[in-house]
């Protein structure tokens, strides 16, 4: 059970500035001294890197399609753990889903869940008092919806917030703060950077974010907000637990596991470490763009779906590290690749070479795909057991020829399959959330043991003969991320 004080931001659509405010609410609590917590609603890495440099912990991913609902309480509490205030940012619109569930999917069910008052950004850079209009038709849309009051974005003068001010408190909704145009300038490294500059620690997001907790402070009632945050009863749940999610492996030597990323943070979720480290792994980081060899003695390698494709110069150009990853994997050792790993495993990338292992090449393109994706498993490895049905995540504008190997890792509806299972090799642009699926963590610390011989991998069926002509996506499109004439179904 958690008391923690809480409070979740959201908008009325993408693009309103949900993120600059919670990443600037964030550093200026961290900057007051308090202890802060944040976390991402729905499966972005980016924003998550973000919000925990702003808050100096690990942000963390709520994802309700992911990890199932009745888990994005108990991860929460885990998160907040030991935190004055925790911050939650939404995701599209107060009440979007990209599956349609927006009583559990959406940002307002998981406030309804985590049983936190929301805090509606509004950008009324071209509203007058309909802004009172809308706001009333969110807090009435959902009765059971706790809406704490709003923050103004790009407020253009003194009487214009005067005149907002007024319309908002003929309906009864608190201003916690009027931001003018000024206060949040785009300052956090382009997007395509994704983690990256979070990884590396570099001066401009540090910079982006120190600017952003400034403009908040200077515009937001703080105090207020905490009052709010305060108000926020009792969660009876117990908190998540990585050593109650899987078994401790019983192994003589622990194995090491190298996970990429950094010493501060990886490419995964921040479940994923805690998860192999309580089935007896030792985790070790290892950066892609910069290390030129694995930890000493790794015995299985996770690149996370977090790694950015825009990368692939860097990647092709660490020469020594692909040597070394392709070696790990001729050597019968686990390697499982998610996203972009996918693509620095290949044969090359945008006509770069990469590791080798697998026989595919990758290329860039105009279209993302994007959207959650129920698979079924085509081989057994260290991530599932041939049959076993996921849920997974793809955004990505890299494709890969051909789009499988003779043995695939998975299946879905509507289309052929997808990723390549190769000796003890797992890799695919499906991400994964392993608070959602645990038991791979134990898959995985069980194949990576030093005494554990390679096991070959069953021959599946022969895959179906794949369509002419794809299909319609077997998801909807997060409209903030691409338009749906851009996706394809991959």
């Amino acid at each position: 059970m958690t008391a923690v004080p809480r409070i979740v931001v959201s908008a009325p659509s993408s693009g309103h500035g949900k993120t600059a405010v919670t990443v600037g609410l964030l550093a200026a609590l961290a900057q007051r001294g308090l202890r802060a917590s944040g976390f991402k609603i729905g499966p972005d890495h980016t924003d998550a890197a973000y919000l925990g440099l702003a808050a100096g912990r690990p942000g963390r991913n709520l994802d309700p399609r992911l990890v199932g609902p009745p888990r994005v309480a108990p991860l929460f509490t885990h998160g907040a753990n030991g935190a004055d205030i925790a911050v939650v940012e939404g995701t599209m619109g107060l009440f979007d889903s990209l599956t349609g569930r927006a009583d559990s999917h959406s940002t307002a069910g998981v406030a309804a869940a985590l049983r936190a008052p929301v805090l509606l950004v509004v950008d009324v850079g071209a509203m007058g008092q309909s802004v009172a209009a809308l706001v009333h038709g969110f807090r009435a849309y959902d009765e059971m919806l706790w809406l704490g009051g709003v923050i103004l974005n790009r407020v253009a003068s003194d009487r214009h917030e005067q005149l907002l001010r007024e319309a908002l408190d003929d309906i009864g909704v608190p201003v916690f703060g009027a931001l003018r145009r000024r206060d949040l300038p785009p300052t956090l490294p382009p997007r395509h950077d994704g983690v990256v500059p979070v990884v590396h620690r570099a001066v401009e997001a540090a910079r982006g974010v120190r600017r952003l907790g400034e403009g908040i402070a200077g515009a937001v009632d703080l105090e207020r907000l905490l009052a709010l945050a305060r108000s926020a009863p009792q969660l009876t749940v117990e908190p998540w637990s990585a050593r109650g999610e899987t078994p401790a492996v019983a192994v003589g030597r622990r194995p090491v596991v190298a996970l990429a990323g950094s010493s501060g943070l990886s490419y995964s979720y921040a479940e994923t470490a805690e998860l192999l480290t309580a089935a007896r792994a030792t985790v070790v980081p290892v950066d892609p763009l910069r290390d030129e060899q694995l930890p000493e003695g790794t015995d299985a390698l996770v690149i996370g779906g977090g790694l950015p494709e825009s990368y692939a110069e860097e990647l092709s150009a660490n020469r020594r590290l692909c040597t070394e990853v392709a070696a790990l994997a001729e050597a019968g050792r686990p390697i499982i690749a998610e996203g972009a790993g996918l693509l620095w495993l290949a044969r090359e990338f945008d006509g770069r070479p990469m590791c080798g292992v697998i026989d595919a090449t990758g290329m860039s393109t105009d279209q993302m795909v994007v959207g959650y994706r129920e698979a079924t498993a085509r081989a057994s490895t260290p991530v599932a057991q041939v049959g076993a049905r996921v849920v997974g995540y793809k955004q990505h504008r890299g494709m890969v020829n051909p789009r499988s190997g003779q043995n695939p890792a998975w299946t879905w509806g509507g289309s052929s399959p997808e990723g390549f299972v190769l000796r003890r090799v797992h890799a695919s642009q499906l991400m994964l959330h392993w608070a959602g699926v645990p038991e791979i963590a134990h898959r995985l610390v069980a194949a990576a043991a030093p005494a554990a011989p390679p096991s070959p991998v069953p021959t599946p069926p022969a895959p179906p003969t794949p369509p002419a002509q794809r299909p319609p996506s077997d998801e909807p499109t997060d409209p903030s991320l691409v338009s749906p004439s851009d996706e394809v179904n991959a």
